[in-house]
């Protein structure tokens, strides 16, 4: 048609056919969601290629790690199920080193020094807990501070001889003051020789958890990375050597096939070549295009804020006055939910009266979708059927009522 412009209208097909909901994502890179779609075709076309050919996967695992070499500058690197098998496998390396008698140990009978120091205020949820992921290694955590607080000496406390590891965890669900900084967490840590794992699934900054003191990072290459779901483990090259054995032991059962490696790898490489001044740009226009569409609703305040943990990008916050706005941001929330296509949006803060939208998942056509439908939904105020304190419990409770009704409630 001479037209190299993407089209502008969404494409439905795959939902239809598949009998799915159709779903807008201005969430972010949510695991519920599928987390992410793939931005470059090579990612797509490299994770297909995987499933038609044999491979010995030492050597696949090999390529793997010196990828994520040239992406984080790391000594080495490794590819796993997801960021939280990544969790428990470095753990599980801490404890065991390279015996394969004590690999097999695990988790049962992990030894005395099996110990992981974690601030209470990163002890948060992701999905599940970050003190499953470390159980499941047969580790136990020990927590420094309080929720709110945690002090040198209460982190130096627990940095004792029974100590195998210290966590460290970044992501907007954990608190975000009174927390000992990261540099000094890993500074504390290695005075008493126990190596730092950090927990970085969702963060664009590849390299500086490493330049800074850490000893092993877990990232998720199906979130900003846009590969199929995967966990990326990159840092010393004696632990990521000892992660990688844990697949004869606790790993079994979280192994990467090598179709998502291939596509982990397409991805990696591919955000090496990224544009990202370029994506920034288009996800601007779309919080703009956004908070014009709000502008002048009664009861709603929407302006653009920062990622908490320092990732280059802003989302929308839309603040809501239930009594100038007719209902709460829980009940708009739920109702934006229920349109078809179903608006999806970062809700699950809305017990404090605001939501926000994430622009980072965009397809073509989906931001005008969105703008049209928070206007119809606020404007016209249809909160027919939403309860409201049923929809304050779902904005709360909503990953654990996924996984109990998906079947229905028979």
């Amino acid at each position: 048609m001479g037209n190299d412009q993407p089209s502008t209208t969404p494409d439905w097909r795959w939902h239809d056919e598949n009998g799915f909901r159709r779903v807008v994502n201005v969430a972010g890179t949510m695991t519920g969601l599928g987390a992410s779609v793939a931005p470059a075709p090579e990612i797509s076309r490299e994770t297909a290629a995987a499933t038609e050919r044999f491979v010995d996967m030492h050597e696949l695992q090999a390529l793997a790690s010196r990828t994520i070499t040239e992406l984080t500058g790391a000594e080495a690197g490794c590819l796993t199920a997801s960021a939280g098998a990544g969790i428990s496998l470095a753990v599980a390396a801490c404890i065991t080193g390279l015996d394969p008698a004590r690999v097999e140990a695990l988790p049962l009978n992990p030894g005395p020094k099996s110990g992981v120091a974690v601030q209470m205020g990163h002890l948060c949820e992701y999905g599940s807990s970050i003190t499953t992921g470390v159980a499941l290694a047969g580790a136990n955590v020990r927590v420094a501070g309080t929720a709110t607080l945690c002090k040198d000496f209460q982190l130096s406390a627990v940095l004792d001889e029974n100590t195998a590891a210290a966590l460290y965890v970044v992501s907007h669900h954990v608190v975000h003051y009174g927390q000992i900084p990261f540099e000094r967490f890993a500074r504390l840590a290695h005075e008493k020789g126990v190596p730092v794992i950090v927990d970085a699934a969702s963060e664009y900054d590849l390299r500086g958890f490493l330049e800074n003191g850490a000893d092993l990072v877990i990232y998720s290459g199906h979130k900003f990375l846009g590969g199929p779901t995967s966990g990326i483990i990159a840092g010393r090259r004696d632990l990521v050597r000892a992660c990688y054995l844990q697949n004869i032991g606790i790993g079994r059962g979280m192994k990467i096939g090598k179709e998502s490696i291939m596509g982990a790898i397409a991805a990696m490489r591919a955000w090496m070549k990224r544009d990202h001044a370029a994506i920034r740009a288009r996800e601007t226009a779309a919080l703009e295009l956004w908070r014009e569409a709000l502008s002048d609703l009664p009861g709603i305040s929407a302006y653009r804020v920062p990622d908490p943990t320092g990732n280059p990008l802003e989302r929308l916050q839309v603040d809501v006055d239930p009594d100038k706005a007719g209902a709460g941001a829980p009940v708009i929330t739920a109702a934006l939910g229920r349109r078809d296509p179903a608006i999806i949006v970062r809700g699950h803060e809305a017990e404090l009266g605001f939501f926000q939208l994430d622009p980072c998942n965009l397809l073509p056509g989906h931001a005008e979708l969105v703008a049209t439908a928070l206007r119809d939904e606020i404007s016209r105020g249809a909160w027919e059927g939403i309860d409201p304190e049923e929809a304050l419990a779902s904005a709360r409770n909503g990953g654990t009522e996924g996984y109990l009704r998906w079947l229905g409630n028979g």
